[in-house]
């Protein structure tokens, strides 16, 4: 009985701990420019979708994606963050990603076409195991 009233809080825990990445997720969102807004709230989407698992919160202020140890997976920066001329959608080392002795860990994001929502929901799938 013990053991499932561990299980129990933590399940709790990890209810809060999404419900409230969901919130600080959706502000950061919520706080762009439009065009990286549109762009954010999609690809919170096809995260959520792909890999459920990955919990979302905020990293540098910007939509993260971390696993269950809390290690961010996959990110999207803004590109009004740096005043840049594309968005940037990213992977850090917890992603499990690797392709030989090189691949990209990041890719300029200019439009959510239907091809690169495919491709960008492929490596999330890959990058969370």
């Amino acid at each position: 009985m013990k053991e499932r009233a561990q299980e129990v809080k933590a399940e709790a825990r990890a209810r809060a701990g999404r419900e409230e990445g969901e919130r600080t997720i959706k502000a950061a969102i919520a706080a762009m420019p439009a065009p990286d807004r549109a762009m954010a709230k999609r690809l919170h989407e096809i995260v959520s979708e792909n890999a459920p698992a990955l919990m979302p919160k905020t990293w540098y202020g910007m939509p993260a994606y971390a696993d269950q140890d809390g290690k961010v997976v996959c990110f999207f920066q803004a590109a009004s963050k740096f005043k840049a001329r594309y968005a940037t959608f990213g992977f850090n080392d917890a992603a499990q990603l690797d392709d030989g002795a090189i691949w990209a860990t990041a890719f300029a994001v200019k439009e959510l076409s239907a091809a690169a929502e495919k491709k960008i929901a492929a490596l999330v799938k890959q990058a969370a195991g």
